[in-house]
């Protein structure tokens, strides 16, 4: 058998094997081992300590059996240069993986020596994740020609011997991201203003953990003259919030996508709210003290946020059905996607999702998950408004039972994804139903124990995936 198949079409079939299948295809033998490495495009991997000459030697081995590599994850356990030391991993994935376009390397901090090396080596790199220390320094990025996609990560603390005055570096360069990532800003990272300053392209832009913006007239100025700037994330930065959704208000006309999670400012964002002008497409909030009706009345009278299409709320304790049903008014003909996840209002208030479904006709994808205490009557009198739902998410909602099911495939006839994980009272009879009856269901989500033998006979026959 070995010997009647070409290379070519064992290749073709290592790409078609699930991933918890495809470590077995090494052990069949080393003709097969050397075709799937050979074929493989990307690896995740662990590297742990200690980092001695014959470990390097082998990582490097390993890697040039993998001359099509283009994407690599790798976590290891410390042994980083940072500074202007060496990295002997980041060294040797430069010598071993020059078609490379995509790294996440998180280990200590990377050395800026090991970035010079990597920016010379691999120059089709066009995402990069790291872990670099203060003094910050990023001399190194234009180096990158390649370079769309960057995540940074800064770990070490701020002191006075790694945080010297920083004067402006007296050059400019054009960079050409895209996406702009930062985790772990201090007070005090003045460096930053290399970045504020070149990054005008940047579309995309992630904060995370941060409890300052560095040089906040250099960011001013950045989000000022980005007139490129999409999507907006902002995760755990509490401190930071009210300045940054200022300037994005007076200033940011071209954002239309905003997430804020665990950490708001109820005067900023109301105020953000009804002095912006952007017109937001996409809105996603986690906010479960700083999130009230005057957000969602506020968001129901702004004109400029008539074209949401996209409304997420996660675990909002102070929004009631007056601010979500004044809301579905106003957004009537445009909303598409609505997430009310472990929102308590989604269970105290009778007939909320009734009045939701008769104004939202246009909604495509609903999440409900985490609602404990949701029941069959309330979500059944919703989806039979909601004809046009493609996907629907009930994980976690343990009150829902098989009633759910009859009511999903009577009126939802275009149902594509379904999520009906942990919930306890939904049972196999029910899976059954769904998927012997959803005429265009692509996938559903449900324990193994709830699937029958003809419901999983079934969902292979019509190429439905189900994920346990």
């Amino acid at each position: 058998m070995d010997t009647l198949l070409c290379d070519e079409l064992l290749q073709e079939i290592f790409h078609r094997v699930p991933p918890p299948s495809s470590a077995a295809v090494t052990l069949v033998s080393k003709r097969w081992r050397r075709l799937l490495r050979s074929s493989t495009t990307s690896l995740s991997l662990h590297f742990p300590l200690p980092y001695n000459p014959t470990a390097i030697t082998s990582f490097s081995a390993f890697l040039t059996q993998h001359p099509f590599l283009s994407s690599l994850f790798i976590s290891a356990g410390g042994g980083g240069g940072g500074g202007s030391g060496e990295d002997p991993l980041l060294l040797t994935i430069a010598s071993s993986c020059p078609n490379l376009r995509h790294l996440r390397f998180l280990s200590s901090p990377v050395s800026y020596f090991s970035l010079y090396t990597l920016s010379n080596s691999c120059i089709h790199l066009s995402s990069i994740s790291i872990t670099i220390s203060r003094p910050l320094n990023f001399h190194w990025l234009p180096y990158f020609n390649s370079l769309k996609n960057l995540s940074l990560y800064f770990t070490n603390p701020l002191t006075e011997t790694n945080n010297p005055k920083v004067k402006d570096v007296g050059f400019d360069v054009e960079l050409n991201l895209e996406t702009l990532s930062l985790c772990g800003v201090l007070p005090g990272d003045h460096g930053l203003s290399f970045l504020w300053k070149n990054c005008k392209n940047v579309k995309k832009l992630k904060l995370k953990s941060c409890e300052s913006i560095g040089d906040y007239s250099s960011f001013s100025d950045f989000l000022f003259s980005s007139n490129n700037l999409q999507e907006l994330e902002l995760r755990t930065c509490r401190s930071i919030i009210d300045v940054v959704l200022l300037n994005l208000a007076d200033t940011c006309v071209s954002l239309d996508s905003l997430l804020i999670y665990d950490g708001g400012s109820k005067e900023g964002l109301l105020q953000f709210i009804n002095q912006s002008k952007c017109n937001l497409k996409k809105l996603d909030l986690r906010l479960p003290l700083d999130l009230n009706n005057s957000h969602l009345l506020a968001l129901s009278e702004n004109l400029n946020f008539r074209g949401l299409v996209s409304l997420r709320l996660q675990s909002c304790c102070l929004v009631s059905g007056e601010g979500l049903k004044s809301l579905g008014r106003a957004l009537a003909n445009v909303l598409e996607e609505l997430a009310l996840v472990n929102c308590d209002v989604v269970d105290k208030e009778l007939g909320l999702l009734t009045d939701l479904g008769q104004n939202l006709k246009n909604l495509r994808r609903l999440d409900l998950s985490y609602n404990n205490m949701l029941i069959d009557k309330e979500l059944v009198s919703m989806l039979a408004s909601c004809c046009f739902l493609v996907e629907l998410k009930l994980r976690g909602c343990s009150m829902l039972s098989n009633a759910t099911m009859y009511s999903m495939v009577r009126s939802c006839k275009k149902l594509e994804r379904v999520d009906i994980s942990y919930c306890g009272r939904i049972e196999m009879e029910g899976v059954e139903f769904l998927v012997l009856n959803s005429p265009v269901l692509r996938r559903v989500d449900v324990e193994q124990r709830k699937l029958s033998e003809v419901a999983g006979k079934w969902a292979t026959s019509k190429f439905i995936e189900v994920v346990s």
